[in-house]
């Protein structure tokens, strides 16, 4: 094979990448990694354990297993492969986050975190969600998530595919690693560091990432990583847990990066290294390190909290309805009067975490609490927050108007008024278009979940043998 690779017609690989990878792997590992960028890409879903958590979802995921022609993903139990072109983007039950799609070797790195309920996480570049959802739905909305992702577009995303999937715990952040090490030294359980990289396993998927590939940018992206790793280093608990991943090739980004940490923190062993090829398996390949903290050794110097507030008003000022309000005034008190009253009409069976209310310009959410009792709204006084949590409702004079954020959060044996349609049926294609429905059962009134299959997908308010439609407008489907 030529120093030159020319791929599928339409990928040229730098001379300089293949005689890296011919360096890494040998001539002939090398000339079997090459070629497979011939090869057909595997697509990959995972199942939300937050909406499939009992016997009752057996029949959904059978349709799933059948629709998408699934087959298990070796190193996650909620992932499988599917087939391209049953699309499964298009299905109601993407709608209503039954599962979230993902490349499947990126499964590997949440699965190596290992999160568990109750404890305290961090997901420290998390946009576009994938490894987010995952660590979600293992922690099974007991403890607390902090989710952030620096670039303020790709933070709303993050923040949509929260929603999506029904998170409650999950608080989504838009800050740098120096903002967030003030605010939460030693603090957290566990940490997810998907390290911003050269995307070298992007090369398949995105031809146009080979563009952007240069030796020059590899060094960049590994100055970059080894001081994020400082900030991450500073914010795990003694005892903690920090995986490392990236989706690139190279060892300065890989092995060198954690030796190099390794070697300036010795409170730290590295206790797994090892990486998923794509010419050795279904997947675009990926690089996961394990490192825990000594339970004996920590950092101990740190930006003083209220020093941390100011630069944050300085540098990252909050839209003029985007402040959040502390728990314990009394206009809180008094919208948690309008919502509780509301839930106990529409969600009987619904029940809030550990937490305390907080505005959000005229939208309500419900901030999470950790176990230790750490965290409140004080700690998020002044940071850039996209989403302080569950999002309740929207306040409007003397009552509120449930979010849909909320909707998705509940299951359907929580809600008062349910009305399901299968997943196939006109009924559910209207409702994703924004379409007004007919209460087939004529008894309907007030806020009702629309569902597909009994996952609720919105709100819709009944009335008059009508069920007006509440899906958001930008999530309302064109056909």
């Amino acid at each position: 094979m030529s120093d030159t690779s020319e791929l599928q017609s339409n990928i040229t690989l730098p001379d300089t990448y293949v005689h890296q990878m011919r360096e890494l792997l040998g001539e002939k590992e090398a000339d079997e990694f090459l070629t497979s960028f011939h090869a057909p890409r595997a697509y990959g879903l995972r199942l939300n354990p937050l909406k499939l958590s009992s016997s009752a979802d057996q029949p959904a995921i059978q349709h799933l297993q059948q629709q998408f022609t699934l087959r298990p993903i070796p190193w996650c139990e909620t992932g499988y492969y599917y087939d391209e072109a049953t699309r499964p983007g298009k299905h109601p039950y993407h709608a209503a986050g039954i599962y979230y799609i993902q490349e499947p070797s990126a499964m590997s790195a949440a699965q190596a975190l290992d999160p568990q309920p109750g404890e305290t996480i961090l997901d420290l570049a998390a946009a576009p969600g994938g490894k987010t959802t995952q660590i979600a739905g293992r922690m099974q909305g007991e403890g607390l998530l902090i989710t952030n992702e620096i670039h303020p577009a790709r933070a709303r995303i993050l923040s949509e595919n929260v929603e999506r999937c029904g998170i409650r715990n999950a608080v989504v952040t838009c800050a740098s690693p120096d903002v967030l090490t003030a605010r939460f030294p030693l603090f957290f359980d566990r940490i997810m560091l998907d390290a911003p990289c050269s995307g070298e396993g992007m090369f398949r998927k995105d031809p146009d990432a080979i563009g952007e590939w240069s030796p020059d940018h590899v060094q960049m992206c590994a100055d970059r990583q080894a001081d994020i790793l400082e900030h991450a280093a500073m914010m795990l608990k003694p005892g903690g847990r920090l995986v490392y991943s990236t989706c690139t090739f190279n060892r300065s980004e890989n092995e060198d990066a954690m030796a190099a940490f390794i070697a300036a923190h010795p409170e730290f062993r590295l206790e797994i290294s090892e990486r998923l090829w794509p010419h050795q398996c279904e997947g675009e390949g990926h690089f996961v390190a394990v490192l825990t903290k000594d339970a004996s050794m920590g950092y101990t110097t740190f930006v003083p909290i209220d020093q941390a507030r100011s630069r944050d008003n300085r540098n990252a000022p909050q839209r003029s309805k985007g402040k959040t309000k502390p728990g314990n005034s009394s206009s809180l008190a008094v919208d948690m009067e309008l919502f509780n009253a509301f839930a106990e009409e529409a969600l009987p069976g619904f029940k809030l975490g550990p937490g305390e209310p907080v505005r959000f310009g005229d939208a309500l959410y419900w901030l999470p609490h950790d176990k230790e009792g750490r965290f409140n709204a004080s700690l998020i006084e002044g940071l850039k927050v996209v989403r302080p949590g569950l999002q309740l409702g929207e306040l409007k004079t003397k009552r509120i108007e449930p979010a849909h954020a909320l909707a998705l959060a509940v299951r359907a044996e929580e809600a008062a008024r349910i009305a399901s349609f299968e997943a196939d049926s006109p009924e559910t294609a209207a409702y994703l278009r924004g379409e007004a429905l007919t209460d087939m059962s004529g008894n309907l009134s007030g806020w009702t979940i629309v569902a597909t299959d009994n996952f609720p997908l919105g709100w819709a308010k009944a009335s008059g043998g009508q069920l007006k439609n509440h899906l958001p407008k930008g999530l309302r489907r064109l056909t």
